[in-house]
């Protein structure tokens, strides 16, 4: 099995973002089938240790799925998230990052519910637990700020999907008003296309842009992201996203749909882009202009 990188490493100023639902492991399986994770982990392995993200946010990853991306990155990068039950246990969110090229400075983990500080809560219709996992960084390489999120919406409430963007929206608001220097990104798998009211809630505000809409270059065609591990899809649906701020300047992006030896690595096809954040602004310095007004 050969796999080029799509994007692969990259050199500072440049960042490169990846969203990646792997497709949790379950217990049983129907004969032959292509969701098993014994045979499934060598080719998401393969595509993570050979695209070698700054940043990766991951959606239904089981602890010990999170091991094993995490054996497959390599000793440079750490990760944030924990399960959304109550426990702490059960289907995470993580956002991996390299360690050697962003500081971590704070993280938080919410739940997708009116009560988000309430670990493990649901409220809007949704059976299963959804969460929101947000972290701070600093850019070793330039000093940039980066806040970065990363979810997995509920696949069957469509009030659920809803309120969840809501907050979305609101909290990154917050989180830019907040650090008003800082460049935002959010990953995901969304459960819902560019059609949907999820959609247009999430960048009809000017705040969030999609990465694939506003890319300097697309590097692959718009393959649907959730394949079911059938046959890539031009112009399918694209319900993983990776969104930025404003001033973020999205260079490259792609649909990573590879295959090996026709074999799917997950149920979703992740989706990167390279990123260049927006520059710190320089603080004030010396008396105010003669000619400004009181």
């Amino acid at each position: 099995m050969t796999h080029a990188a799509l994007i692969g490493p990259v050199a500072a100023p440049d960042l490169h973002v990846m969203t990646y639902n792997i497709r949790r492991q379950v217990a049983r399986y129907r004969p032959g089938s292509p969701d098993r994770w014994a045979s499934r982990r060598g080719l998401v392995e393969r595509i993570l240790a050979t695209e070698q993200p700054t940043l990766l946010g991951v959606q239904e990853a089981l602890a010990v799925q999170v091991d094993a991306l995490s054996a497959a990155l390599g000793s440079r990068y750490r990760c944030v998230g924990i399960g959304r039950d109550p426990s702490g246990r059960g289907e995470r969110c993580p956002i991996f990052y390299d360690s050697e090229r962003l500081e971590l400075t704070g993280w938080r983990q919410l739940a997708l519910s009116a009560t988000p500080e309430l670990h493990g809560s649901r409220t809007w219709g949704n059976v299963t637990r959804r969460v929101l996992v947000t972290a701070d960084f600093t850019d070793a390489a330039t000093g940039a700020r980066l806040l970065a999120f990363n979810t997995h919406l509920d696949h069957l409430s469509w009030r659920s999907r809803l309120q969840s963007a809501r907050m979305i929206v609101q909290l990154a608001g917050e989180a830019q008003a907040n650090d008003a220097d800082a460049s935002l990104v959010v990953t995901g798998d969304f459960n819902a296309d560019e059609r949907s009211a999820v959609y247009r809630t999430l960048t009809g505000g000017g705040l969030l842009h999609d990465s694939w809409e506003v890319a300097g270059e697309q590097l692959t065609a718009q393959w649907g992201t959730f394949s079911n591990y059938r046959r890539r899809r031009v112009g399918g649906r694209r319900i993983d996203l990776i969104l930025v701020g404003k001033g973020v300047q999205v260079t490259r992006t792609g649909i990573n749909a590879a295959r090996f030896e026709g074999r799917a690595a997950s149920d979703h096809e992740p989706v990167q882009a390279v990123l260049r954040l927006a520059p710190r602004r320089a603080a004030a310095s010396g008396p105010p202009s003669s000619t400004a007004r009181s």
